[in-house]
């Protein structure tokens, strides 16, 4: 088990709370210590990339498609939603279990870990919108 105790006067980083990993410009390091906070911290991440994520999407789509505006200022605001509804999902199964395994072990996560992993959650995102034909 590692000794990683909660510090006495810790309290949660203010969201993002990114540092600069470099030791040479290293001030203050900021970590987190409880599932709840590790959670949430996945969840705006995941928030933030999968709504650029599509966003960025439905705006290809709504360049290439707007000879038809009487319907297409709707694709926003469905790509919208659905970037809610699976980065609410997405990032809630990852948030809750990264949170549980270093809560177990007892361990301090960096505050770059959950925008890592929001990271990979869009990477199986885009990987998964392709289809495999013949793949396995």
């Amino acid at each position: 088990m590692a000794n990683n105790r909660v510090p006495i006067n810790y309290h949660t980083p203010a969201f993002p709370s990114l540092y600069d990993p470099l030791p040479i410009h290293r001030k203050e390091a900021h970590y987190l210590y409880y599932t709840h906070d590790i959670w949430r911290f996945t969840l705006y991440w995941t928030l933030i990339f999968y709504g650029a994520t599509h966003l960025t999407v439905a705006g290809c789509a709504v360049l290439t498609h707007s000879r038809n505006w009487s319907v297409i200022w709707l694709v926003p605001l469905l790509y919208s939603l659905v970037a809610g509804v699976e980065a609410l999902m997405a990032g809630s199964i990852v948030g809750l279990v990264l949170g549980q395994l270093y809560e177990s072990g007892n361990f301090r996560m960096s505050t770059w870990v959950p925008m890592i992993w929001a990271g990979v959650n869009v990477m199986v995102l885009v990987l998964t919108s392709f289809p495999m034909q013949g793949g396995l």
